[in-house]
């Protein structure tokens, strides 16, 4: 796979990957990976909410009003 990154990104890169003694490539994969946990997180929490207010909606609601 090749990718293009903007020249201020490759910088800051750069310099990340020497203060952290890895590489940018490496910093990438976790950049991914972070971005597909979060991803997953939040669709997890909305699959979440759905089955609370598919099942306890209407008890959120009459304690809404009490």
């Amino acid at each position: 796979m090749n990718l293009r990154v903007p020249e201020d990104l490759d910088r800051r890169l750069e310099q990340l990957a020497a203060e952290e003694h890895t590489s940018k490539s490496a910093l990438l994969l976790q950049g991914a990976e972070l971005v597909l946990q979060r991803h997953n997180r939040s669709r997890d929490i909305s699959a979440g909410m759905d089955f609370v207010m598919s099942h306890d909606g209407e008890l959120l609601k009459r304690l809404e009003d009490a």
